[in-house]
């Protein structure tokens, strides 16, 4: 594992022990990667290791043309050499490349204790799993915002862990809801360990696509020292931060760089940045910024931590794949640091205009106007009707929309049919299935919903908003004459739902 080197007279991390669960606590090196290391020592003859002997890997070298990291530069070939990436590892992953991780990661987000390691991971959703096998015991539960990743949830429901979804606002999680959930947890549910882990999504979460404030990060941050709570960071769209929208404003033009500092200044910080204890575990990944085919990524956490993780890593994936590290470690050393922050500020522009292009795709078939400007919420209307609502994201790739169902005449036949017990769900499966059969795909918001129990999945139940129902849309993937058409698509089925003239 790569250790900071960055100490500045930082504190060192605060002994978090005592949150391993019994599975981890348990767990002992490999032997087979613990004698991996004695293999390196000079004039070492090892007759012990079963390694398949390199000179019968078919693979030698292998060339790549990549992209530059800003435009107007010709695209580069590079030689990738393949000694070391395919062989068996000790599961930490290449020294070079966690190295490299560890400097961009001090100069991006500059952690605040000092002995912070690097851990390379097969991808966010992966090494998500191995922090709850980590931390979480069966029957927990998990502090999460409102609407939640389902991939994330996947993981943990098969082993009895609930959710204890905690209400948040344009500015994210609620710090003030967030404390009560804590302190009133002995009352709401007796007899069930209060939860000691967070799991948030702070930049452009999936779904919802808010980003959290700093103001935000430092308060939920407080809070959850005051209750003992490791924070999970799951921050695969912190480089795709932009600008609040303005339907005044273009932004057909390329982008305008600045320099890596003034970019960096820019960006709503990572929870490491106020992390003087440990107790944020970070996960890092290339799938947004470079390719998810790479399967490849990074914790950021204290060593307490990172060691465990390790034992799980060893035995679980071993080693990300070696040619991805190889790929990764190649285009990082040719572009440089600065060279890849240029590349990130790119990213942003392009997904800031695709969402740009999606909420004016929204203007040409609804009479699109702010609800209250103080809230930033849009609302989308047909005639006098409001259809549905969100908030233009600052962050990520997805638009989450609140449909309006109170004035939709089927739904008001749902509503008074007794044998219906969730008309909203109803409805919204009704409307889903009217989308797909008119060609535009939307991602149900029921997919988002936290897991709390199986007492506790209808609309009712839930406590959620009544006469209402969500959707969420990606404008990461399409063209804008294809985000156009799409809406287009969209707005016939909810005239016809809604019944309203064309």
């Amino acid at each position: 594992m790569a250790q900071s080197q960055f100490t500045n007279g930082l504190p060192t991390a605060v002994d978090l022990g005592h949150h391993i669960n019994s599975k981890s606590r348990a767990r002992h090196p490999s032997p087979l990667k613990d004698i991996i290391q004695f293999m390196a020592v000079d004039d070492m003859v090892s007759l012990a290791g079963g390694l398949p002997h390199p000179s019968f890997f078919p693979f030698k070298t292998a060339t790549v043309t990549a992209s530059p990291p800003t435009a107007g530069e010709s695209p580069c070939l590079l030689e990738l050499p393949l000694d070391g990436f395919l062989q068996y590892g000790s599961g930490t992953g290449n020294a070079q490349l966690r190295a490299w991780c560890g400097e961009f990661t001090q100069r991006v987000h500059r952690p605040a204790y000092a002995d912070w390691n690097v851990l390379l991971h097969p991808g966010n959703t992966n090494a998500w799993s191995k922090v709850v096998s980590l931390l979480c015991e069966t029957d927990d539960y998990i502090l999460c915002e409102t609407y939640t990743y389902p991939s994330a949830q996947a993981f943990w429901i098969p082993l009895g862990i609930k959710a204890a979804p905690v209400a948040s606002d344009a500015e994210g999680m609620r710090a003030d809801t967030l404390a009560q959930t804590l302190r009133d947890w002995e009352d709401s549910y007796p007899g069930t360990r209060r939860p000691r882990v967070l799991y948030l999504v702070s930049v452009g979460s999936n779904p919802s696509g808010v980003t959290m404030s700093t103001k935000r990060r430092r308060d939920v941050y407080d809070v959850c020292i005051e209750y003992d709570v490791i924070i999970v960071e799951d921050d695969p769209y912190f480089f795709l931060q932009y600008p609040e929208y303005d339907a005044g404003d273009s932004v057909t033009e390329g982008p305008e760089f600045v320099g890596s500092d003034e970019f960096l200044r820019s960006l709503t910080p990572s929870m490491l940045q106020f992390d003087h204890q440990g107790r944020v575990i970070r996960l890092e990944s290339f799938s947004k910024t470079l390719a998810p085919g790479l399967r490849l990524g990074y914790f950021v956490a204290n060593p307490l931590f990172t060691e465990r993780l390790l034992r799980a890593t060893e035995v679980e994936t071993q080693d990300p794949s070696g040619l991805s590290q190889a790929l990764t470690l190649r285009l990082l050393q040719s572009w440089g640091i600065d060279g890849y922050l240029g590349w990130l500020q790119g990213l942003g522009v392009e997904y800031c205009r695709r969402r740009d292009w999606m909420i004016d795709a929204f203007s040409q078939h609804f009479r699109v106007g702010y609800a209250a400007k103080a809230t930033g919420t849009l609302v989308a209307h047909l005639g006098d009707v409001p259809i549905f609502s969100f908030v233009p994201p600052t962050g990520g790739m997805f638009i989450w929309a609140c449909f309006n169902l109170a004035q939709n005449p089927a739904f008001e036949e749902l509503r008074h049919d007794e044998k219906v017990v969730d008309p909203e769900q109803v409805m919204a499966d009704r409307l889903w299935r009217q989308f797909a059969e008119a060609k535009v795909l939307l991602t149900p918001g029921s997919y988002y919903h936290p897991w709390q129990g199986p007492d506790k999945v209808t609309t009712n139940a839930r406590g959620a908003t009544p006469l209402t129902t969500y959707f969420r849309f990606s404008f990461s993937m399409t063209t804008q004459e294809e985000m156009e058409r799409g809406i287009a698509r969209m707005a016939q089925v909810i005239r016809a739902s809604w019944k309203l003239e064309q």
